[in-house]
């Protein structure tokens, strides 16, 4: 089993500039969170007054991730930890010790990604589906499991959140491993929100497992590099990250199971 490896800086008070916000108190957990959409949804979770815990494979870009949002809002409390999402045991360990340090645990965003593509279908390489497995579903299924029974016990806060990408609904020729990886990890999740469903009984399901669905993702060093470029039907991870925290205005009979689209459906 894999050591959980803590980032080693101390956390600031939570809302140490004074403001409150919709999320103040909720506790959640962002798995990717060194990447552009991650430190926009560390920064967006954390305005909203969230506790937010990010991991990440790679310290160094993970610790500026935090940083960035921490100071951001004056102190907030966002705290990094390296994971490895790959280990059963090391993610089980990463959830345990987030709800026990915080006493909750009402979400998990699951921001892991990847990407191998080829120039027709018959030279896909069988060894970039061995890597987008990992990646696009291992590490679905781990944070799933590993969260599911905490984000129940968030008193109905509860929520799992995964990004997804249209040609999982309208696969491609070139894209054939990652278009399958991501529909494995859209069905992967709802079944978690099948079994949220089923667990909530005649009162609803207590906790909300969703999915967000992008072509592609845009941010502002993207722009910079190519200023003419349209982007068209391309998602602004400021945007991503504002649909990622209003999952938590609704309640979670009304998220449990639904995809929400951030493009036009193919």
């Amino acid at each position: 089993m894999s050591d959980l490896i803590e980032d080693t800086q101390e956390a600031t008070p939570m809302n140490a500039n004074g403001n409150g916000g919709p999320l103040d108190g909720a506790v959640i957990a962002v798995a990717g969170a060194a990447g552009p959409a991650g430190r926009a949804t560390l920064l967006r979770l954390a305005e909203a007054g969230a506790t937010v815990v990010g991991s990440d494979a790679d310290p160094a870009r993970l610790a500026e991730a935090v940083d960035a949002a921490r100071y951001a809002h004056g102190g907030a409390r966002v705290i990094g930890d390296t994971v490895d999402l790959l280990d059963l045991d090391a993610t089980r360990d990463w959830a345990a010790k987030t709800e026990k340090e915080f006493g909750r645990i009402d979400g998990l965003v699951h921001l892991v990604g990847g990407w191998r593509g080829s120039s027709s279908f018959t030279e896909t390489e069988l060894k970039d589906w061995d890597f987008l497995e990992k990646l696009l579903i291992r590490t679905v299924q781990h944070t799933s499991l590993a969260f599911h029974d905490g984000l129940l016990r968030a008193g109905g806060r509860g929520r799992y959140a995964l990004i997804s990408q249209v040609g999982a609904h309208k696969p491609l020729a070139n894209n054939a491993a990652y278009n399958a990886g991501k529909a494995a990890a859209e069905a992967w999740t709802l079944a978690m929100a099948d079994s949220f469903r089923k667990l909530g009984g005649d009162d609803g399901p207590q906790a909300a497992a969703a999915i967000l669905v992008i072509k592609a993702l845009v941010h502002d060093a993207m722009r910079a590099e190519r200023p003419t470029a349209k982007f068209a039907g391309f998602t602004d991870v400021k945007d991503l990250a504002d649909e990622i925290a209003g999952l938590w205005e609704k309640p979670a009979q009304e998220v449990n199971g639904q995809r929400l689209w951030l493009t036009p459906k193919p």
